[in-house]
């Protein structure tokens, strides 16, 4: 537990109102690509057109890319990168959630590098390769609160023709500078603030109850538990409570500074490779009871659960059963206890595809839950899962 590495070296802007110091800042180039989704919530809401000024007052020059969809696949990378290089773009800003920020990393990769980026990703039918020249830099401006993307090395996409969804892990792709402003997540509804919040909190459950775990990574990841159970049933009932969003957002970041996923996120990502309109935070919700219940029943990380309980505000948790309990709360307290497998398209016999598609991707490590899963384990979760 005493060896572990921390480097991130990302600098963050945290706060309301950080979009506007922008142009303060010592940006990465002269011709920025603006990476955005294909809806209209930037635009709608101004936050687009505040990136703008910012540009000017700074004396970029940019270009928009607004093709990126929920779950942004290989093809929305390519497109972007192809723009950014015949438009002599020397670097890269992703302006929203954390679809259109890892689609901007990999379009970062793809300017500099040959080939696909499913060339670069390391498991099911990607190539395998290393990229050998770095990215361009990449700026993050997150309008939500889920996926801690902006201060991470991790990029999550998907490849429709292969019903994969996997992640791509390079130290190359943290962001140069990401800004972290709640301003920009007032707009959310409070469904998507309910799945990204409990998105950020399987984070750091995951990072606690993770084999590897120690002190510092403990430390990031309990204080946002605490920070999400106190303050995101406040933001999904008020989406105008300026505290309640800034704190999920802090509780988002810190989730995010160290990040150690177990097999949950790959049993997710598995559900995701067969269903590309499934939101990710939708997806670990479905499976967290099961999941959790699973480690409970086996006293599998009994102390660490029992410290997770306490942070969500439990007084004398004595099991980790507790934690469950407590968690389930809070999925109802966001409005997200109804949910159901079967309302998101995913049939019962289906189920059987998935741990085979769990060896396929990344996204969470099959070796570091606190005790060894076997398939049979995996099948027991999700089909207690299906309803």
């Amino acid at each position: 537990m005493y060896n572990f590495n921390f480097d991130i070296p990302t600098r963050v802007l945290f706060g309301p109102g950080k979009l506007k110091e922008l142009h303060l800042e010592a940006l990465p180039g002269k011709k920025a690509l603006i990476v955005i989704s294909s809806g209209t919530s930037v635009k709608k809401y101004g936050y687009l057109e505040s990136l703008e000024n910012e540009l000017k007052l700074a004396g970029v020059e940019y270009l928009i890319f607004d093709e990126i969809r929920s779950n942004p696949t290989n093809h929305n990378v390519m497109d972007g990168a192809k723009i950014a290089k015949e438009n002599g773009c020397d670097f890269v800003i992703a302006l929203g959630g954390g679809s259109v920020m890892d689609c901007a990393k990999c379009i970062a990769i793809m300017v500099t590098n040959p080939g696909d980026i499913w060339d670069y990703f390391q498991t099911g039918t990607g190539g395998k390769k290393d990229p050998q020249i770095r990215p361009i830099p990449i700026v993050c401006i997150t309008t939500s609160a889920g996926t801690a993307s902006e201060i991470d090395y991790a990029a999550v996409i998907s490849n429709d023709e292969a019903n994969e969804k996997s992640g791509f892990m390079t130290r190359f792709i943290y962001p140069t500078l990401s800004i972290v402003d709640a301003d920009l997540m007032m707009s959310v509804p409070p469904r998507l603030t309910a799945l990204q919040g409990m998105d950020a909190f399987f984070h750091a459950a995951e990072t606690v109850v993770n084999k590897n775990g120690h002190p510092l990574s403990e430390l990031f990841a309990l204080k946002a538990i605490e920070y999400v159970a106190k303050y995101l049933p406040r933001a999904v009932k008020d989406g105008g409570d300026k505290e309640a969003r800034a704190y999920v957002a802090l509780a988002n970041t810190f989730s995010g500074f160290y990040m150690m996923l177990t097999s949950m996120h790959r049993m997710e990502h598995a559900m995701g490779s067969f269903h590309d309109s499934l939101i990710h935070g939708t997806g670990l919700i479905l499976i967290a009871h099961e999941y959790y219940d699973f480690l409970a029943e086996r006293k599998a990380a009994e102390e660490k659960m029992i410290r997770m309980a306490k942070a969500m505000g439990v007084e004398n948790p004595t099991s980790g059963k507790d934690f469950v309990s407590a968690m389930d709360k809070l999925i109802e307290a966001v409005g997200c206890g109804g949910l159901k497998m079967s309302d998101e398209g995913i049939s019962e016999a289906e189920l059987e595809l998935y741990p085979k598609k769990m060896t396929d991707i990344i996204g969470g490590n099959m070796l570091t839950d606190p005790i060894k899963l076997t398939t049979e384990d995996y099948m027991s979760i999700f089909r207690k899962a299906y309803r």
